[in-house]
């Protein structure tokens, strides 16, 4: 038994009604405060009914009488709004105030619902080896409920996610166009190369395309340039060429490249590298005036695949890296990474325009390209299939992602919706 289990059945009145205070003074519980995740009492602004007193005041909760003591809140004033003292056993032990007031004290170990403390326990501490606690009750929910409860945490994860863009918002003076550019540019570099790509992104001024969107190759240039990867003496005409532009191009405007250090290629799928995707990112800009207010036109998720389908310069169609020949193919951006630049990218980016505008058009254009784009299929989403649950699309496997990262992972199953139900299945 913990304190934790203790602050769930009381927040969410799992217990039998028939409350009573030790010394028989009939309880009513109206509202059982509000949770304090900070220093002091456990629950704020309790409604309470003991006898014929209403009150209003805190609730402190404990395994046992004596921890008031054992805590030395009997000596703390910011205990003396407690108007009552919920414990699981009561081991006859006097609870004062600082003021020297006595406190009423209600036992709850007989209150507790059979079944309640065993399914918290499974949770916790499930017998499988798999890493979703409830695994061996998912099987006991209703479809409709999965649905329902998915949705919201869909909405849980684009908040979540949309934070990243608050915070470059306010980087970049509320520029959306900057702010969509550096967002886009972390997620063409995956997880690896984000942070080189998104320091790429910031080294160049989104006005300074605006006086070489004509020139491709001027573009990509400067991408090459400014991240580095034009310091060596290269026998390819292109990468020379490349270098004598960017050379021309960082004396006109002053610019300072980043360190090509930076950049990973190892354990990264070739068609991933970075050298491919610079490329690709710098013919999408190249052909962008306004990237942010182009996708803004774009409701449907085929027309964005479409705009984001983009191919690398010829050079590459033979290269994964400068000077070293390879086999011809071209070099697109492929559906699947344009997928995840819409899923990753673009969607948050959009969800918080609506948020912050107040509209409610782009948010739910936000949730309806979910919709429109088939679920992702990884480990977290095949272990989810193991207990019966299978999105039907790209907003639900996002609303499972969420889960698990943010409740599974972390045991935090008294702070899920799924596990308040299986806990709740005996009440």
């Amino acid at each position: 038994m913990n304190e934790a289990f203790l602050h769930y059945v009381w927040k969410y009145r799992l217990l039998n009604n028939s409350m009573v205070t030790t010394k028989g003074e009939p309880i009513i519980v109206e509202f059982p405060g509000e949770l304090n995740a900070n220093a002091g009492p456990d629950f704020f602004n309790a409604k309470i009914k003991i006898a014929d007193i209403n009150w209003v005041g805190n609730v402190e909760i404990h395994k046992l009488a004596s921890d008031w003591n054992l805590h030395k809140h009997n000596l703390d004033k910011n205990y003396n709004n407690v108007v009552l003292h919920v414990v699981y056993e009561n081991d006859e032990c006097d609870v004062l105030l600082e003021n020297g007031k006595p406190i009423p004290t209600l036992e709850i170990k007989s209150l507790i619902p059979d079944g309640v403390y065993q399914r918290y326990e499974e949770l916790l501490h499930p017998s499988f080896t798999d890493s979703i606690p409830c695994m061996g009750h998912l099987s006991d929910l209703s479809e409709i409920y999965i649905s329902t409860y998915l949705e919201r945490m869909a909405v849980e994860r684009l908040e979540r996610k949309s934070m990243v863009v608050k915070e470059m918002l306010i980087e970049t003076k509320s520029s959306w166009e900057e702010c969509c550019y550096r967002i886009f540019a972390r997620y063409f570099g995956g997880k690896v190369n984000a942070l080189p790509f998104e320091l790429l992104a910031k080294s160049i001024p989104l006005q300074l395309y605006s006086k070489i969107r004509t020139s491709p190759f001027q573009v990509e240039a400067l991408m090459f340039g400014q991240a580095g990867l034009l310091e060596n003496d290269f026998v390819d005409e292109y990468p020379q060429k490349l270098k004598n532009e960017y050379t021309y191009l960082r004396k006109a405007y002053s610019l300072e490249p980043i360190e090509g250090y930076l950049w990973k290629f190892f354990r990264i799928r070739p068609y991933s590298f970075p050298t491919l995707r610079i490329s690709q990112f710098a013919i999408l800009i190249a052909r962008s005036k306004s990237l942010f207010s182009k996708l803004l036109e774009l409701s449907n998720c085929d027309d964005i695949l479409s705009y984001l389908d983009v191919t690398a310069s010829d050079y590459w169609d033979n290269h994964y890296h400068f000077d070293k020949e390879s086999r011809k193919v071209k070099k697109t951006t492929g559906r699947s990474f344009s997928l995840s630049l819409i899923i990753n990218a673009w969607i948050p980016l959009l969800f918080e325009y609506g948020e912050q505008y107040g509209s409610e058009k782009y948010k739910d254009v936000a949730l309806q390209l979910l919709e429109q784009i088939e679920s992702e299929n990884n480990n977290v989403i095949k272990l989810w299939a193991k207990g019966g649950i299978t999105p039907n699309n790209a907003l639900q496997s996002q609303a499972l992602l969420e889960v698990y990262n943010e409740y599974c992972k972390h045991k935090r199953c008294l702070n899920c919706s799924i596990g308040y139900k299986i806990l709740n299945a005996g009440k």
